[in-house]
């Protein structure tokens, strides 16, 4: 899959379904200062992205999935482990509040360590990875990969994902839950896997052939990194998460994100989107590209509630 990575945007809709609570600060030593809306100021910038952490939560029942059937999703997405705002501390920090949740289900959507050129404090992938194999979900955790991680570091991932014993799907599905309560959990090839040139990639994504993977009538939740697939994405699928955006990253108030790595502008930085009878998440992330800064769109770790 070839495509065009545009940097400009109009500013995205509303989401809806979101509920924001509060910082995530008491027993995680993370300091107060990311409650403090100073905006346009490259400081507060970077003590957002370093010390913000925010559960942003969605409720909801999408097309296909079996009404009355409960299945709580913990999303971690673009990790970019290294410091100023992502150390080895910082990482156990998400860790720890992932597991706080106590979710069904935890997904990993890809780009494991930073590549910016300030990083501070390199996390080689056995640090990582080490944080990573905390996690705790009564039906697994799974993993994906991002575009960094192909870019700059991809059998290094494969290695430490595999070394901890954390499923790494590529164009691959499994078939989890109880009888009755089943469901697909499907994971897409990287979208942008190979750069070709300036603002041109190709993919190693297989969606016909991941979902031929899942020949059961269950529900299909979909895993991607980039969410530009979702205009490819069929109704058969019920619900697809994806990240890479980190939404806009840095978002002044009443202004277009400044950085939306997507074919279609800010139409899939962040939030819930309904399109056609389908749904897609796109998580805020974690980390951050480029610069260790965020504006406006604190570090996020999203849960989902189905049914």
């Amino acid at each position: 899959m070839t495509f065009d990575v545009r940097r400009s945007a109009p500013p995205p809709p509303a989401a809806s379904g979101i509920s924001r609570r509060g910082l995530i600060k008491a027993g995680l030593g993370l300091t107060g200062l990311a409650g403090v809306v100073v905006p346009g100021t490259a400081a507060y910038a970077a003590l957002e992205a370093a010390n913000g952490l925010s559960i942003t939560d969605y409720h909801l029942s999408p097309p296909g999935w079996r009404a009355g059937q409960r299945l709580t999703i913990t999303v971690i997405a673009d990790i970019h482990a290294g410091g100023p705002n992502m150390g080895i501390e910082r990482v156990r920090q998400v860790v720890d509040a992932a597991n706080a949740l106590g979710s069904d289900l935890t997904v990993l959507l890809g780009d494991y360590f930073a590549t910016h050129r300030f990083v501070t404090e390199v996390v080689p992938p056995e640090g990582w990875s080490f944080e990573l194999a905390r996690l705790k979900a009564r039906l697994g955790v799974y993993a994906i990969l991002g575009n960094h991680d192909w870019w700059h570091g991809l059998e290094p991932t494969r290695a430490a994902l595999r070394n901890v014993r954390i499923p790494l799907m590529e164009n691959d599905a499994v078939l989890l839950g109880e009888p009755g309560a089943r469901f697909w959990l499907a994971g897409l090839g990287d979208q942008i896997a190979h750069r070709l040139g300036h603002g041109r990639f190709r993919g190693v994504d297989d969606l016909p052939g991941t979902l031929k993977r899942c020949d059961t009538a269950d529900p299909v939740i979909l895993l991607v990194h980039e969410p530009d697939i979702f205009v490819q994405v069929p109704e058969r699928v019920s619900l697809t998460l994806a990240g890479h955006t980190h939404g806009g990253q840095i978002r002044p108030p009443f202004v277009a994100p400044f950085w939306a790595p997507s074919a279609y502008g800010a139409r899939f930085a962040y939030g819930r989107i309904i399109e056609q009878n389908r749904t897609m998440i796109v998580s805020g992330g974690l980390g951050t590209s480029i610069v260790p800064m965020r504006l406006g769109m604190p570090p996020e770790i999203v849960r989902v509630t189905l049914g």
